[in-house]
């Protein structure tokens, strides 16, 4: 634990509550945990911040995942989404390969470009994702989801990261035809998957601060718990509605980094 005072503790542990839920709902949470640690802890190395986060940010998506598959009223695929979670997980490895090659500067007026598109389509349909597809989920969409959205998405979380949590909602809800609450409950499952396999790599080079970890995972998984409730009381319209707010952001926080 570094040596932190109690009122830098709370704000990081509000921080983890808070992120827990938005991350729950729609994706997108390390978008407040990760800036939050970086405040809070300003003297400790970038990649013990970047362990921690992933050791905090596994526990609130892990509970939302388990409380969307046991509540949500349209059966979550868990099968579908493991294979895509492994698929993520692999990609997420080769990006991380490729990542010292790239630059960041050079990546984010492009994501920032693909993001305020999505938030165009989503603006002038508002029917995406408000009404999933009830029929059987075919072989194709499968393996599209598999190999696009996991693979894809996994490579690009190694490779850059910010809101792979969002872009998986996205996807899978125009591949597989869900609705936004079951696509967020698909995504918390390959979210899983893709956080297990950083964290597994922070663990082993001793880049994680565990006991602070330890606290800021109960107010995430308090927060992931929640957020996943609300989204399943509140229904696809309430997650539209944070889905478009996390994706201007997101284009907001890119284009703080880029030009200033």
């Amino acid at each position: 634990m570094p040596d932190i005072s109690l009122t830098t503790l709370v704000f990081l542990c509000a921080a983890a509550l808070v992120a827990g839920w938005i991350d729950a709902v729609v994706g997108g949470g390390g978008l407040l945990l990760l800036p939050a640690l970086l405040l809070g802890v300003p003297h400790v190395p970038a990649p013990q911040v970047l362990g921690t986060n992933k050791a905090v940010a596994i526990v609130g998506t892990t509970g939302a995942a388990v409380t969307y598959v046991r509540r949500a009223p349209v059966r979550v695929s868990v099968r579908t989404a493991a294979r895509v979670g492994l698929a993520a997980l692999a990609g997420s490895m080769g990006g991380a390969f490729f990542a010292d090659g790239i630059d960041d500067e050079a990546l984010r007026p492009v994501i920032m470009v693909v993001l305020l598109g999505v938030a165009a389509f989503v603006m002038l349909r508002p029917s995406f994702g408000t009404v999933g597809d009830r029929g059987p989920v075919t072989r194709a969409r499968v393996v599209t989801a598999i190999v696009l959205v996991g693979g894809g998405i996994g490579f690009y979380d190694g490779l850059f990261g910010p809101g792979t949590g969002t872009f998986l909602v996205l996807a899978l809800t125009a591949v597989l035809h869900l609705d936004l609450v079951t696509a967020s409950a698909t995504a918390k499952i390959v979210n899983v998957c893709t956080n297990a396999g950083a964290l597994a790599m922070f663990a082993y080079q001793g880049n994680v601060l565990w006991r602070l970890a330890a606290v800021m995972a109960v107010f995430n998984l308090a927060g992931g718990m929640l957020g996943a409730r609300t989204a399943l009381s509140k229904g696809a319209g309430f997650v539209r509605g944070v889905l478009l707010v996390v994706v201007f952001s997101l284009v907001a926080k890119l284009a703080f980094d880029q030009w200033y």
